[in-house]
């Protein structure tokens, strides 16, 4: 029995998850197709998915095709929810991007047809909705090739466009779009000796070299299309490969808990075999396999065993998260999205317990890893940071509904970051001028170029003291530069140590180590705040907030209304162009307005209108006061109070 891990993507509401249960009830796995609207669907398994009629979680099931069995991941399609679809694309053989033939190619199509393309992941596209009013069918595949710019190829066409009677005419792919691919084929194609054959094994290698992109049109309502499509995920798509025989190599791509609040994490393994009462390395920690299941005829069933190429769910792993690697780490594409540029701070109901909500949102956090969360201790506060405002109302209806706690938002902000605006360097010297801690440490600080984040260098030999305390420094630097002058994480910045001390152990006779007169890694660790924020002071620090590069697509005789618009929200179009009856915008707009331009647009360009956005970079704040985010650490801006709350005491 072959694998197949294959996943369902699309823009929201263009029928993904209605898709996934006309699959189910075509193979067999279900008697009666579930409905989104009433909430009865196999993959949203949420309460709040069934209630609101959107995929919030990846969800899998399993289903058999011939000699090919098929776990099938459903994906959110919403961009609120981007997190979710990224940790999933580094465990699929291919995928199906599900279009509508009434809407066409939307906004987050490109942005995961795009990231298919970068990923080389092999890609068929169903053409869905052929049944409704306004179905288009030229028109979605002059879309495909045009607006998305991928090679796509028909493989048949349509009848009764646009009533309950449409159905799917297959057909032989046409040659000219694989001959582009093939140079043989061209020939055989020019010389007229193409055989069908010949043209079905270059659609097969194709479409598995991610090269060319089969598209199919149908209907999940009706089912028209659905059994060609099933033929295709079957030869066309490329088997899940790996040697169970291998060396453990896995990646967990989603952790929910269970009913007894334990952890279930979920993990595809690409080389070996685990076994219950394995002992697994992860993330830098281990565990030991309890239980497992895996994914077979609609559900999961415990087994003894998962083999590579198979996805299974893990119990006794109880330190695992979401992007561990299981063993040998394998080389994975890095980040595919954008993290969240938004922050908000949850302000509990008068009944709720504070407690209890830490606990529920670092549960949240856990199955999400790129909702950060931020304590401030001083304000008894909780921030989380965000893609978008539906995020968050599912985040507070999560909250109501699975821990009970009532809770509302501030208003969201835009995630800002600083880096330093020049060079700026400090040193505090070993029991001179009220440096209360056994420890010299000098920093310089240094401006580094875009993206590459925070490095920790040496100007002192590495043997002038342990290296142990070195890592003190080091770590301690890191840990500092989450808050810079302004409160904001620092990034792109080096930093030199330049000066090192230490006072050696001291014993006295007959009795141990004298910690008062030794140095320790807390020495170093009180100090280097200090001597950190002394020299990013000095330096200097920009505050820049995070900017979305839009396009947005409405009707020409609308850019009148929009243009002024754009401008008050701060967005700077940058292309202007016309296609047609449209007009095309391309440009910039801060992170913090893309809501408000969502929210207008639709009224400026008589509900036309699309938009997408996505985080491209970061640009100097240059409008109003520099915004400022509240510490949460001992504040080492201020001396005395940092050496209160350090050691409790101010150094002479």
């Amino acid at each position: 029995m072959h694998l197949l891990n294959l996943g369902i993507l699309a823009h929201v509401d263009a029928g993904k998850t209605s898709l996934t249960e006309r699959l189910l009830h075509s193979v067999g796995i279900i008697d009666e197709i579930g409905s989104v609207d009433a909430g009865s669907t196999q993959t949203d398994t949420l309460a709040l998915e069934r209630q609101r009629g959107i995929t919030i979680k990846s969800a899998v099931v399993s289903f058999p095709v011939d000699d090919v069995t098929v776990n099938l991941l459903d994906t959110p399609g919403h961009p609120d929810f981007i997190a979710e679809v990224e940790r999933v694309l580094g465990v699929l053989d291919g995928a199906v991007l599900v279009v509508s033939a009434v809407e066409g190619v939307q906004a987050q199509t490109r942005v995961l047809m795009r990231t298919l393309r970068r990923l080389r992941i092999p890609t068929l596209v169903f053409v869905n909705k052929i049944d409704r009013r306004g179905a288009r069918h030229e028109g979605v595949l002059r879309e495909l090739s045009g607006r998305l710019s991928v090679p796509v190829v028909p493989m048949g066409t349509v009848t009764s466009l646009g009533t309950s009677r449409a159905a799917f005419r297959p057909g032989h792919p046409a040659p000219d779009v694989l001959a582009d691919h093939d140079d043989d084929l061209l020939t055989a194609y020019v010389e007229g000796s193409l055989t069908p054959e010949r043209l079905h094994a270059a659609l097969v290698a194709q479409t598995r070299a991610g090269l060319v992109h089969p598209v199919y049109f149908g209907s999940a309502a009706t089912g028209a299309g659905v059994p060609e499509l099933i033929a295709g995920i079957r030869e066309l798509l490329p088997r899940a490969d790996g040697n169970p025989a291998g060396p453990l190599s896995g990646t967990v791509f989603k952790v929910e808990r269970g009913p007894a609040g334990e952890k279930i994490a979920y993990a595809r393994l690409f080389s070996g075999t685990l076994r219950i009462r394995d002992r697994v390395p992860f993330g830098g920690r281990e565990g030991k396999v309890t239980a497992i299941s895996v994914f077979d005829h609609g559900t999961d069933v415990r087994d003894e065993e998962v083999p590579a190429g198979r996805i299974a769910r893990l119990w006794g792993l109880a330190e695992v998260r979401i992007g561990d690697s299981l063993g040998v780490p394998r080389t994975a594409p890095g980040q595919v999205f954008a993290p969240p540029t938004l922050e908000t701070v949850v302000v509990p109901g008068p009944d709720a317990d504070r407690r209890a909500l830490h606990l529920a949102l670092t549960q949240l956090a856990e199955q999400d890893p790129l909702i950060g969360l931020r304590h401030d201790e001083v304000r008894q506060e909780i921030s989380v940071s965000l893609y978008g405002e539906v995020q968050k109302e599912v985040v507070q209806a999560t909250l109501a509904d699975e821990y009970g706690l009532d809770v509302t938002f501030r208003e969201t902000t835009p995630l800002c970051v600083e880096r330093p605006a020049g060079t700026g360097a400090a040193v505090e010297f070993n029991k001179k001028d009220g440096n209360p801690f056994l420890a010299t440490v000098g920093l310089r600080v240094d401006p580094a170029p875009p993206g590459t984040g925070v490095t920790f260098g040496l100007e002192v030999e590495l043997g002038s003291m342990p290296y142990a305390f070195f890592k003190a420094v080091e770590d301690t630097v890191r840990d500092t530069l989450g808050q810079g002058l302004h409160g904001w994480q620092v990034t792109d910045c080096a930093v030199t140590m330049t000066h090192s001390g230490y006072s050696p152990r001291q014993s006295h006779a007959h009795q141990g180590f004298d910690k008062s007169m030794s140095s320790t890694g807390y020495d170093f660790r009180g100090l280097t705040p200090l001597v950190l924020v002394e020299a990013l002071r000095k330096a200097g620090t920009q505050v820049y907030e995070p900017m979305h590069r839009f396009r947005i697509e409405a009707p020409a005789d609308t850019l009148g209304a929009l243009l002024p618009v754009l401008a008050a929200l701060r967005a700077v179009p940058r292309t202007t162009r016309t296609r047609g009856a449209l007009c095309v915008l391309d440009g910039a707009v801060p992170a913090a307005r893309v809501h408000a331009l969502e929210q207008r647009l639709p009224g400026l360009t008589r509900g036309e209108g699309e938009l997408e956005s996505a985080f491209d970079h970061y640009a100097p704040v240059a409008h109003g006061t520099v915004p400022e985010r509240p510490r949460t650490d001992h504040n080492p801006l201020n001396r005395k109070e940092y050496l209160l709350n350090v050691t409790g005491r101010t150094a002479s």
